[in-house]
């Protein structure tokens, strides 16, 4: 009986572990391996996308889109209202 229930273990291996080429597996690991480096690679590729200059604020961005449609002659959106000066926040304290 013993020998039956070995017979049966052996037969539940894997095929790569009874086919003698024990590369089988590492094979599909090493693939994966390259397949998620490179997807790494091109995700830091394209965070590193993107505008290189500062920030407009919102007020800047109308400003300037006045402008270009005063230079287009285009009609003009409103007239931006200038943000305030110093207007605090709660969280300032933590930076100063």
């Amino acid at each position: 009986m013993p020998q039956a229930l070995a017979r049966q273990r052996v037969h539940c291996l894997p095929n790569s572990a009874t086919s003698g080429s024990p590369g089988a597996m590492e094979g599909s690991m090493k693939s994966n391996l390259v397949f998620a480096c490179a997807m790494l690679a091109v995700m830091t590729l394209l965070a590193g996308c993107g505008r290189k200059a500062g920030l407009d604020t919102p007020y800047e961005a109308a400003v300037e889109a006045r402008k270009e449609a005063e230079k287009a002659k285009q009609p003009l959106p409103p007239e931006p209202t200038p943000p305030d000066k110093n207007k605090p926040f709660i969280l300032d304290p933590l930076i100063q």
